[in-house]
């Protein structure tokens, strides 16, 4: 995890050592009852929750790309 300061923005950087997020899938990944786990093996609710917390702090969560394809950022 990093985490870095932009004028009056505090970043967050989480990258991981998966394969990343699948560009065909990326847009989707953070509306609500997405997921590619089996049936009952989760609900796809916890990127669209985190989303919606951020943009109502002004925020914003993404895959930052230009990072890699595992790595997601948190803006406030």
């Amino acid at each position: 995890m990093r985490v870095w300061q932009e004028a009056q923005t505090i970043n967050f950087s989480v990258v991981d050592s998966g394969t990343g997020v699948p560009k065909d899938i990326e847009a989707k990944i953070m509306q609500p009852f997405f997921t590619t786990k089996a049936a009952g093996k989760g609900t796809g609710l916890g990127l669209s929750i985190s989303q919606s917390i951020a943009t109502a702090h002004s925020g914003e969560l993404y895959v930052d790309r230009a990072v890699g394809p595992s790595c997601f950022r948190l803006s406030i």
